[in-house]
């Protein structure tokens, strides 16, 4: 299994295709997420004009929550 989180231009967050309207829930997904026997997989995928705090918060916290396999991918986008 993996988990696909979004992050939007504007900051909006979409965790397998579904909006997280509010940073609670996210936390509350992130831990769920971390307390599973066997963590799956969390793909993080920033939108290419995304500020960079968003991404940072989110990244930040997954690991406080204790989300263990997470990766940045679509780094393609960056490359021009």
């Amino acid at each position: 299994e993996i988990v696909r989180i979004d992050v939007d231009f504007d900051g909006t967050i979409g965790w397998n295709g579904e909006i997280v309207p509010t940073r609670a829930e996210l936390q509350a997904k992130l831990y769920r997420t971390a307390q599973l026997p066997d963590q799956p997989e969390v793909h993080l995928r920033p939108n290419k004009l995304v500020t960079y705090k968003y991404v940072a918060m989110v990244m930040a916290e997954a690991q406080r929550l204790g989300v263990t396999k997470i990766g940045i991918v679509g780094n393609e986008q960056f490359m021009n």
